[in-house]
């Protein structure tokens, strides 16, 4: 009989994951959305919580559906693409960008405001990613722990902190919604949907799969219909918690104007909305909940990329992957963190696309048959895209790439991999019917029940 768990313990899952996913880009990117969409803040949210959210769940969905791992669901599309999509998914999630970029964060809006003097501040970035990094490999070393460590133990420390943070927000704000800046004029509702990439929840979605039913194989669950099931369960509890976080985070950023200005990123909006709701103990109370966001994030996401290249590399067992990620993370972090975030853009106007590509896919493969051509075609059209709109992040001829693919809808605004993505569908299944391609049907378990 596979062990059933109680609702307390599906509970104390969702927590973890919950944990997993709220790192520093849950909490600094829809303040900045708030403050600079003013009175347009909750158009431009309902674009955020799309990619920022709502899309998160679909994701955990589709990837139950796609065989529970991304590189199975990728490689609907073709072997090769899964294995360089799967690397640069993982690479990007954890040592490459997101541990480096919590780790600066984390040091940049907890600690470099304690520190008195402005020299030598290299040494004690270099001091703070170490111990951090250090904490998160011990954190990570056993996964069997995480449901007792994330989702009983940080979860509910940073949570009633957040609580208090927004209640206070809510009860005495600090001003009405602030004016309407020019980016969110017109097209507020585009422009909030490709900010929600940021928090790369979509992409975390994918990542963290593995390390999730790694996790929960320690309770007792092992079919693969209950693993789906509680993933599913653990992700509405998931969806809930982050659709009121970015909601709060995002009225803090909208109503915070009069108080402190306009600033340059979401943490400096939080670290001083925080002292100005509750005087100098304010930057202790955010310091703490971004740390403890923080290290849940690395942990997870170093977590997972070892656990992935411990499958794909299985000499090199999961600790030593440890140990490899975390001193390359600690490389990449004392560049500091404007070096870090200017190498993010790129990176998710490319992966974003093709993640939310291949989820839509996985939900629509039983209407066009599963043919692989239709998802080769897709992945083409929404990667050619995705592409150019990388390179003109980038700052690689922006100017001759406008002009040239300027005709395409929705190109200026950053969604033009839409339009190619539905061309290049129709011009794969056209394909399919043309070659009599065999039939993929997938039931609710997630389970090819056809091939002709």
């Amino acid at each position: 009989m596979e062990k059933k768990l109680s609702f307390s313990q599906v509970l104390a899952i969702g927590f973890m994951l919950f944990a997993m996913f709220l790192g520093a880009g849950n909490v600094i990117f829809a303040p900045m959305v708030g403050q600079q969409a003013g009175t347009n803040t909750w158009i431009a949210m309902s674009g955020f919580l799309i990619t920022g959210v709502g899309l998160v769940l679909l994701a955990i969905i589709a990837l139950t559906r796609g065989g529970g791992t991304v590189e199975k669901l990728a490689g609907r599309v073709n072997p090769l693409f899964a294995t360089i999509f799967s690397i640069l998914l993982f690479l990007t999630l954890g040592p490459i960008y997101v541990i480096p970029r919590t780790t600066s964060v984390v040091y940049e809006i907890a600690i470099h405001p304690l520190i008195q003097t402005k020299s030598s501040t290299s040494l004690y970035l270099f001091i703070f990613s170490f111990l951090f990094i250090l904490l998160t490999i011990l954190l990570s070393w056993n996964t069997t722990k995480f449901v007792d460590r994330l989702g009983k133990i940080i979860t509910p420390i940073f949570g009633i902190l957040l609580i208090a943070l927004i209640v206070k927000s809510i009860v005495t704000p600090m001003g009405s919604l602030g004016e309407v800046q020019e980016e969110y004029v017109s097209g507020a509702f585009l422009k909030g949907f490709t900010q929600g990439y940021y928090t790369m929840d979509v992409l975390a979605a994918f990542v963290f799969g593995g390390i999730f039913i790694k996790s929960i194989s320690s309770l007792g669950i092992t079919s693969q219909k209950e693993v789906s099931k509680l993933f599913i369960k653990s992700g509405i509890v998931t969806i809930i918690g982050l659709v009121l976080l970015q909601i709060s985070m995002a009225w803090i950023g909208a109503s915070s104007v009069e108080q402190i200005g306009f600033k340059q990123n979401g943490g400096e909006v939080l670290a001083q909305s925080a002292k100005v709701l509750f005087g100098e103990i304010g930057i202790y109370i955010i310091g703490t909940v971004i740390f403890l966001t923080g290290i849940t994030t690395n942990v997870a996401c170093l977590a997972a990329v070892s656990e992935y290249f411990e499958r794909i590399v299985p000499s090199i067992s999961y600790k030593k992957w440890l140990i490899i990620f975390s001193i390359l993370s600690l490389i990449i972090t004392n560049f500091g963190l404007n070096t870090i975030l200017t190498l993010a853009s790129p990176i998710l106007l490319l992966l974003y696309p093709i993640a939310i590509a291949l989820i839509a896919l996985i939900f629509t493969n039983n209407l066009f048959k599963g043919h692989r051509s239709v998802y080769i075609g897709t992945i083409i059209g929404v990667g050619f895209v995705a592409i150019l709109d990388a390179l003109k992040d980038a700052k690689i001829a922006p100017e001759t790439i406008n002009s040239i693919f300027g005709f395409i809808p929705l190109f200026e605004n950053g969604a033009g991999w839409i339009v190619t993505g539905l061309v290049g569908f129709v011009i794969g299944f056209l394909v399919a019917k043309s070659r009599k391609e065999p039939i993929t049907l997938i039931n609710i378990a997630g389970q090819e029940v056809n091939r002709m």
